[in-house]
C-alpha cells in the first residue's frame, strides 16, 4: 500500500508519530521517503538515533511548524501522504493559552489542507479526540473546528485527485501526558489523586491508533469520520490496577474535564454507518455516491438517536484486564 511512495507525519515526533514510523517501516520497507515534521529539534535529535541515515536512507527529519505555512510548501514538495498528528492537545494548557491553541490546532489545520492542495498530495488523514464531540473546553472546540476543516475539504479539491479523511479516537494508552503514566509515575509516592470517582475514558492502544490511520489511508473515500469500537475504564478501576495500596483522594476535575467522553452525539446519528470494526460519521452531502458506499463496506446506518459515550458503554475493562495492557502496551 505504501512502498514506493512518500509519506510526512506531521507531530512526527509525538508517541503516535513514532509508532506510525516503526508500523511504517516494519510493514512497507521500500518507501520512497518518510518525512518526520516537527518543531521540536531536541526530540529530532533523540529519535535520529534509532533511525540512522546509513540504516534508514528514507526517514527524513523536517524541522517545522504547521502554523507557517511557506515552511509546509517545501516539506509537502512530492509528498503523497500526509497524516496529520501536530496539536496542542492538554485541556487545561488550551484552557489558560487559547491563542496559542487555536493557531496550532485550527489555523495549522488550514495550513496543511493549503499545503496537501498545492503541492499534489494524494491522501490526507487527520488525526481528531473523543473530546470534539460535543466539546466543553478549548482543545475540543478547536478539534471540532479542525475535523470540519478536513472534512469540508473534500468540497475544494475541484479535479484534483486528492482524499482528506479523519480519525477520532479515545485516550491512547500510554501516550504523553496521558494519565496511565502520570499514575506509573506517581504510584511510588503512595498517592494517585483521582478528579471524580465516576469519571470514565475510552481506551485505545498506540497499535490500534495507527491501524485506525492505516485503514484510513486504504479505506476513505473522502470525508468520513473514523470512530473505533473500543472498551472504556472507570478512572477509579485505572488507579486501582496501577497502585492498589495507593491512597486515592478525590480532589475534583480540572478546568475543562468532562466526567465522561463522548465520540458520536445523537445529532451525528443521522449520517453514522457501522462498518462493522468502526463507525464512520460521513458529510451531510458525500461527494461519492451514498448507496455504492452502503453497498461496499455493506455500511448499516445506526439507529436515530444513537450516541457514543465512554459512560454508557457496553465494554468495561476490569482492573485484572487493565494491568494485563498496561505491561503489555506500557510497560512496569
Amino acid at each position: 500500500m505504501l512502498n514506493g511512495k512518500s509519506i510526512l507525519i506531521t507531530g512526527g515526533t509525538g508517541s503516535l508519530g513514532k509508532e506510525l514510523t516503526k508500523t511504517i517501516l516494519a510493514k512497507w520497507p521500500d518507501v520512497a521517503r518518510l518525512v518526520i515534521f516537527s518543531r521540536d529539534e531536541q526530540k529530532q535529535f533523540v529519535m535520529a538515533q534509532e533511525y540512522p541515515a546509513d540504516k534508514f536512507p528514507q526517514v527524513r527529519f523536517f524541522i517545522g511548524d504547521v502554523r507557517d505555512l511557506d515552511r509546509m510548501y517545501r516539506a509537502f514538495h512530492g509528498i503523497d501522504v500526509v497524516i496529520h498528528a501536530a496539536a496542542m492537545k492538554h485541556v487545561h494548557i488550551a484552557e489558560y493559552n487559547p491563542d496559542e491553541c487555536v493557531k496550532t490546532n485550527i489555523d495549522g489545520a488550514q495550513n496543511v489542507i493549503k499545503a496537501s492542495l498545492h503541492c499534489g498530495v494524494k491522501d490526507v488523514v487527520a488525526l481528531s479526540t473523543d473530546k470534539a464531540c460535543a466539546p466543553i473546553n478549548l482543545y475540543g472546540a478547536t478539534k471540532l473546528a479542525s475535523d470540519k476543516l478536513f472534512v469540508a475539504a473534500n468540497n475544494i479539491r475541484g479535479t484534483q485527485d486528492i482524499k482528506f479523511s479523519v480519525v477520532r479516537y479515545g485516550n491512547v494508552m500510554g501516550s504523553n501526558g496521558s494519565v496511565i503514566p502520570f499514575f506509573m509515575q506517581r504510584k511510588d509516592s503512595g498517592v494517585l489523586p483521582i478528579t471524580d470517582e465516576k469519571m470514565t475514558r475510552f481506551n485505545i492502544s498506540l497499535a490500534d491508533g495507527v491501524k485506525m490511520v492505516l485503514h484510513a489511508i486504504d479505506h476513505a473515500w473522502g470525508g468520513e469520520i473514523f470512530v473505533p469500537k473500543i472498551p472504556s475504564y472507570r478512572i477509579t478501576e485505572l488507579a486501582k490496577a496501577v497502585g492498589p495500596d495507593c491512597e486515592h483522594p478525590i480532589i475534583g476535575i480540572r478546568p475543562g474535564e468532562k466526567i465522561h467522553e463522548e465520540m458520536i452525539t445523537s445529532s451525528d446519528s443521522f449520517t453514522t454507518y457501522d462498518l462493522g470494526t468502526y463507525y464512520a460519521i460521513i458529510p451531510q452531502i458525500p461527494m461519492w455516491d451514498l448507496e455504492e458506499f452502503k453497498t461496499h463496506f455493506n455500511a448499516k446506518l445506526v439507529p436515530r438517536g444513537f450516541n457514543y459515550t465512554s459512560g454508557d458503554n457496553e465494554d468495561f475493562l476490569s482492573v485484572s484486564q487493565l494491568q494485563e495492557l498496561i505491561t503489555t502496551h506500557v510497560g512496569n
